[in-house]
């Protein structure tokens, strides 16, 4: 198992600071969002090449910190088309230079029909958003087979793929072995599955057994009568129960501690590890 966190969570701005920001607390791995934490890169096209690509890849390499996931997370139902072919055209820049980066994944959520406030609306889930949504990640899948790599899908409450089933469905008609899965249980909690977590989990673990890339952990608490993500160890999981679970699927994953920040990223890397290892 490795512990994981988003670059632009570490609180740092820049690639050697963000290594060192990872030496110094003992990270292993990260998931390189490399336009939210390097200034120099815009979320546009056009922003690498190989060159620039080698020297991100090798830094974090030297460092001995390996690149779990590579995110270009775009709306694909989003209603100005003009920001939909910008996000396809980053993410397959990214997947053009993600071994050049050291990993060759890289993944996105499902969109949602409020645009850019990425939340519920009832449009996602019909058969029509469900459809742009196969369409346009099996664009996605092709472009990445002819490279050689993967690409990764992931769901939430609020989106298009709202659940395990939608993301299976989606999957199963793109029909490419390159599509593996971002797994995030927090993400398909809403306030009347909430306590149904552990079933959720086993649910995922067995739909998309030998495809899930990495782990997205998070924790929960009920708060004004919604769901609010806290920092792990700190909320309502059980996670004896849910690391066993992910232990015993595969001993070697991924976890990225998604959303955790400043001072609760020491503390909640030693809860995890601590966890893990007693099991």
């Amino acid at each position: 198992m490795k512990i994981a966190f988003r670059t632009h969570d570490l609180g740092v701005k820049g690639l050697q600071p963000a290594i060192k920001k990872c030496n110094d607390c003992g990270i292993s791995a990260v998931q390189l969002v490399a336009y939210k934490f390097m200034d120099e890169l815009k979320y546009a096209p056009g922003q690498l090449d190989g060159m620039l690509a080698a020297r991100i890849g090798s830094a974090f390499k030297d460092a001995g910190i390996d690149i779990a996931l590579i995110g270009a997370y775009f709306n694909p139902v989003h209603s100005d088309k003009e920001k939909v072919a910008n996000g396809v055209a980053v993410f397959k820049e990214y997947l053009k230079y993600c071994r050049a980066l050291g990993c060759n994944i890289v993944g996105s959520e499902t969109g949602s029909y409020n645009d850019d406030k990425w939340t519920y609306n009832p449009k996602n889930r019909t058969e029509e958003a469900l459809e742009r949504v196969i369409v346009t990640f099996r664009g996605l899948a092709e472009y990445a087979a002819g490279l050689g790599v993967n690409i990764g899908m992931e769901g939430a409450a609020g989106h298009v793929c709202y659940n395990v089933t939608t993301l299976k469905r989606a999957i199963d008609a793109i029909g490419m072995p390159n599509v593996q899965v971002i797994f995030d249980i927090y993400n398909y909690l809403d306030i009347s599955n909430h306590s149904d977590y552990l079933n959720i989990l086993k649910e995922g673990l067995e739909t998309f057994a030998g495809r899930i890339r990495v782990f997205h952990i998070k924790d929960y608490v009920i708060e004004e009568g919604k769901v609010k993500q806290v920092p792990p160890g700190t909320g309502l999981f059980d996670f004896d129960k849910i690391l066993s679970m992910i232990k015993a699927y595969d001993k070697d994953a991924y976890l990225v501690l998604e959303g955790t920040t400043g001072e609760n990223i020491v503390p909640c890397i030693k809860f995890i590890t601590e966890k893990w290892t007693a099991l």
